[in-house]
């Protein structure tokens, strides 16, 4: 199970992903110190943990290492996303019910990533993808679009 990043911690992964090379202690550091205060042990601890925690990895360069990412954002995200939909009981309504959370620009990523990594069988047209996706989402959420849920607080609210 993929944990979720910390505050700093993600601020220092923000970093070293979005940089993409190999960075110091002390850049990051720097960089961090534009939006807080914080101690140079401070963002160094939390680097050693993230390398300890297999997020990191390091090679020594004079008396100080120089870290890079093991994986991307993406991957992390992703790992993030097959952990929490792993916890449902019914994750076939959980789908359902992310999706129609998703933006149409969400929804067209989500299109195209389909497309990459499991083109739909040649038999089928997007019409019967369509048809079957909204057959399912009237299945799962007893007849009503996934994004129209009322409240706890309130179960009538629409």
């Amino acid at each position: 199970m993929v944990r979720q990043l910390g505050e700093l911690e993600n601020e220092v992964m923000t970093r070293v992903w979005q940089w993409n090379r190999p960075v110091t202690v002390r850049e990051v550091l720097e960089d961090l110190l534009r939006e807080r205060e914080l101690a140079y042990t401070t963002v160094m601890t939390v680097m050693d943990k993230l390398f300890q925690k297999g997020w990191l990895r390091r090679e020594q360069e004079g008396r100080a290492f120089r870290y890079e990412p093991v994986s991307s954002r993406e991957a992390y995200t992703a790992a993030l996303m097959n952990d929490a939909w792993a916890t449902s009981d019914n994750p076939a309504a959980a789908l359902v019910h992310f999706f129609g959370m998703m933006s149409p620009e969400q929804q067209d990523a989500l299109r195209d990533a389909l497309r990459v990594a499991a083109p739909p069988p040649v038999e089928q047209s997007d019409e019967q993808v369509t048809e079957l996706a909204t057959e399912l989402t009237g299945e799962l959420s007893g007849g009503e679009p996934p994004g129209d849920i009322g409240s706890p607080a309130d179960p009538g609210a629409r």
